[in-house]
């Protein structure tokens, strides 16, 4: 039998496992699903939300990327996040007391950004590492009555991208790759995209809150790794529809578009946090995009939501229609690996 290929479990894969070992517990009213990011228990008065997930392709700036892709996905189910847990899993060999501080300070900062307490977890110098590993856990809750998942977009929907892709692969690349960009970047230009990290940053938590609090919200989803076009696939499969994408709609900064054509990779599935993808319903996107625009954040309307028969299609700029680009492996390990 040969050996799966680096990144995410194959769906057939991981939908057969999800299957098989399903949750039998009443209380839980999420559960592990394909295209569903975060587990949603019953806690009597209010749900609790559950989200756990590691950083293994960066090295630098790990706590923060930790922190922000788990709250991330408790904000996309309507909560607040609220309590952290950490993992740390250090290499052997080269683990110092100032690597340790530097990430726990990392840690914080992001926590404290998001009015996030970091309450527990667990540390180790962990024997067969050559990087550290985080592995975050955040907890949030939300009102019974306010919960969103990815499995509630409907078609006729409309669906919009915020900020931009791909804000973490583009600043995973300069960060962990700058050699690779010698040749059309300057060393200033790549320090400007090592710090998209920060600015405009990786949270959607506060475009999340902003677009709920506006209305008509049906399903939220944060596309990561695989890219914006995984994230779509997720979306629509976790709601059981179909999408109709416009390539020309999607907002692609000007720094991925560059890197991409430099290293012959495709945007569409590049690691893509700092993007919230947003189901709404038709009449309510203008009042979504407008709310957003007052706070300074932008939402661009990049296609629709339809019948499942329909499936993921992806129009190009010169209207011919395809099939939305499939990635079984991020774009991104074409680069670092």
């Amino acid at each position: 039998m040969s050996s799966l290929p680096s990144g995410k479990l194959p769906a057939e894969l991981l939908r057969s496992l999800l299957k098989r070992y399903a949750p039998n517990d009443p209380r839980v009213i999420v559960g592990p699903r394909v295209g569903v990011d975060a587990a949603v228990i019953d806690m009597g008065d209010r749900y609790l939300v559950a989200k756990t997930d590691p950083v293994t392709f960066a090295t630098d700036q790990i706590g923060r990327y930790a922190v922000n892709v788990c709250a991330n996905d408790v904000a996309c189910c309507g909560a607040a996040p609220r309590w952290f847990l950490a993992t740390l899993l250090l290499p052997e060999q080269s683990t110092t007391s100032e690597l340790a501080e530097r990430i726990f300070a990392e840690v914080f900062d992001a926590c404290r950004e998001l009015s996030v307490s970091l309450c527990g977890g667990h540390t180790e110098i962990t024997v067969g590492l050559d990087r550290p590993i985080v592995v975050g856990q955040m907890l949030g809750e939300v009102a019974r009555e306010r919960l969103v998942t990815s499995a509630g977009a409907q078609a006729g929907d409309v669906l919009l991208a915020t900020k931009a892709i791909a804000i973490e692969g583009t600043s995973l690349v300069a960060r962990e790759a700058p050699d690779k960009l010698a040749e059309i970047l300057s060393p200033d230009e790549v320090q400007r995209m090592t710090d998209l990290l920060r600015v405009p940053g990786i949270s959607v938590v506060r475009e999340a809150q902003l677009a709920l609090e506006a209305g008509g919200v049906h399903a939220l989803h944060d596309p990561t790794e695989g890219g914006l076009a995984t994230g779509i696939r997720e979306l629509a499969e976790a709601s059981q529809v179909g999408v109709v994408v416009e390539q020309q709609r999607i907002p692609v900064l000007a720094e991925c578009e560059r890197i991409c054509r430099h290293l012959q990779i495709d945007p569409l599935g590049l690691i893509a946090s700092g993007t919230l993808l947003i189901a709404a319903a038709a009449e309510s996107a203008e009042a979504i995009v407008s709310r957003l625009a007052a706070e300074g954040l932008s939402a661009t309307p990049i296609g629709r939501v339809v019948l499942a028969a329909q499936g993921c299609t992806l129009v190009r700029a010169d209207g011919q229609q395809a099939e939305l680009p499939a990635f079984a492996r991020d774009e991104v390990l074409r680069v670092l690996r």
